[in-house]
C-alpha cells in the first residue's frame, strides 16, 4: 500500500463523522447512494443542503459552517466551480480531511485546505476508496472473530 493509500485508510478508519455537502434526497443521485453506504459503515452523515431539513432521515443544513458539531470529513458533491467556496468554508472547521468526489478537481482548494494542515483528497470516490482500502479487511472475517 502506499503512502497515500496509508492516509486514506488511517483517515476512514478514525472519522466517525462525515459532512456530504450537495447531498441528494434523490436514492437514483451518488450523493445518496454513497451517503447510504457511509451510514451502513458506521458513519454519522450529516447532509448540507439548504433545499432540505432532512435526508436519509438526518437533520440537513444550509452550510457547512451552520453544523454545531466537530466534523471529521467534508465531503463534497458539487460542481468543480462550486468547490472552492465550500473549500474555504471548511477550512473553518478544521475537520481532518475535506474530500472532493469523482470528477471534482479543483487545484486553489487543495492549497488552501493543505496551507491549513487539512488533508485534501479530489477526483475520487470515498465509497470506492473505503471498499477497496477496509472493506478488503471487513471481508476477511464478517463474524469478528480472530
Amino acid at each position: 500500500m502506499n503512502e497515500r493509500d496509508e492516509e486514506k485508510r488511517r483517515l476512514l478508519e478514525t472519522a466517525r463523522v462525515i459532512a456530504v455537502v450537495g447531498l441528494s434526497p434523490d436514492t437514483a443521485k451518488a450523493s445518496n447512494i454513497v451517503a447510504k453506504y457511509l451510514m451502513a459503515h458506521g458513519y454519522r452523515v450529516i447532509p448540507v443542503n439548504p433545499e432540505h431539513t432532512e435526508i436519509l432521515g438526518q437533520r440537513s443544513y444550509p452550510s457547512v459552517s451552520d453544523i454545531p458539531e466537530k466534523i471529521d470529513i467534508v465531503d463534497v458533491f458539487r460542481r468543480t466551480v462550486d468547490a472552492l467556496p465550500v473549500v474555504e468554508e471548511a477550512v473553518a472547521l478544521t475537520p481532518k480531511a475535506i474530500w472532493l468526489q469523482l470528477g471534482i478537481v479543483n487545484e486553489e482548494a487543495r492549497k488552501i485546505a493543505e496551507d491549513k494542515g487539512i488533508s485534501f483528497f479530489m477526483d475520487l470516490c470515498i465509497k470506492q476508496e473505503h471498499a477497496r482500502l477496509i472493506g478488503k479487511q471487513e471481508k476477511r472475517d464478517p463474524t469478528g472473530a480472530s
